[in-house]
C-alpha cells in the first residue's frame, strides 16, 4: 500500500535535491595540458595568448605583421 500521509518540508527538500541536475550541464572529459610557448632564442617559457609577439626577457618578435591592402582597408596614403 502506498503511503498517502503528506510530505514533510524535509522529504520534500530530498527529493529535490536528488533529482536535480548540475548547474551547466554535465561536465566534459578532457586531457589535462598547458599552453606554454619556449622562446627560440632565450628558452623562457611564456603562457600562450593571442597578441603575444615579443618575448618580455628578450625582445625576440614571434611575430611581424605587416598591414597591407584588403578587402575593406585600405593602407593610407599621407603623402599629399
Amino acid at each position: 500500500m502506498e503511503d498517502k500521509s503528506p510530505k514533510s518540508f524535509l522529504q520534500k527538500l530530498r527529493e529535490k535535491a536528488a533529482a536535480q541536475g548540475n548547474y551547466g550541464g554535465a561536465a566534459e572529459a578532457s586531457d589535462a595540458g598547458m599552453k606554454a610557448r619556449d622562446c627560440p632564442n632565450c628558452g623562457a617559457a611564456r603562457a600562450k595568448q593571442d597578441g603575444l609577439t615579443r618575448c618580455a626577457y628578450c625582445g625576440f618578435a614571434f611575430m611581424d605583421i605587416r598591414l597591407s591592402d584588403g578587402i575593406h582597408i585600405k593602407k593610407e596614403d599621407n603623402s599629399q
